[in-house]
């Protein structure tokens, strides 16, 4: 794809977007790391409980290596925490356990959005690593059609992106929702719970919305030849 002043002012709104988005939530985790819960409880034991009460006692919860690499792998039915969320009292810690949950819930009642990102996980796999590769074939070789096989495997990968939102934002719903049900946390530590996640939710959609620009601007190349 030509280096125009175009493709370049849209690497630069792209870079900016993803940048932007990991600074603000690095940014905000950190800043509510430094506050402590009232009741106590490390993330793990918070993650524990909010599973129990739904009845997930199946689900387990484990300390993973690494910074913000929590995840639930419904696959193995794992919450995984990292370390400076599993041993952590403080309010960041709590959040992002919570939602991990939310995803285990979300698991465990067949939630739609869930249940379609986790179907086509397999074909956004191949898409996500064919699509560059078919793209520049297709340009060095002048092969529009290739061009075209391009953008509609990158397609495939926005759509998985979108389906994430929902999957995200409902996750954590659910997790403010038990911290505000079951735990008397302050006010101010509910303000910074859903701060965090708020800020982790805001990285999904700049992702979404970097790669509808660039899919708008793989749209216009194709037109033009």
């Amino acid at each position: 794809m030509p280096f125009s002043f175009s493709y370049i002012l849209l690497i630069v709104v792209m870079l900016a977007l993803g940048l932007g988005s990991q600074a603000a939530i690095k940014m905000t985790y950190k800043r509510w790391q430094k506050v402590g819960v009232a009741m106590g409880l490390s993330g793990a034991q918070v993650a524990r409980q909010m599973l129990n009460s739904h009845g997930l006692t199946n689900v387990s919860v484990q300390c993973v290596a690494g910074e913000l690499t929590d995840h639930f792998d419904p696959r193995t039915g794992v919450v995984s925490l990292s370390k400076t969320v599993y041993n952590s009292t403080s309010v960041s810690a709590v959040a992002v356990a919570c939602h991990e949950c939310g995803h285990a819930l979300q698991y465990a009642e067949g939630f739609l959005p869930m249940r379609a990102r986790s179907a086509i996980l397999p074909v956004v796999n191949f898409c996500s690593n064919a699509w560059v590769f078919v793209l520049l074939v297709g340009i060095f070789l002048g092969m529009l059609n290739l061009v075209w096989a391009a953008i509609i495997l990158y397609a495939a990968v926005i759509v998985f992106q979108l389906i994430t939102l929902p999957v995200e934002f409902n996750a954590s719903h659910r997790g403010l929702d038990y911290i505000k049900s079951s735990f008397p946390l302050m006010a101010g530590e509910y303000k910074g719970a859903r701060s965090v996640l708020t800020a982790a939710a805001m990285t999904y959609v700049a992702a979404a919305l970097s790669s509808l620009l660039y899919l708008f601007y793989m749209l216009g190349f194709a037109r033009q030849n």
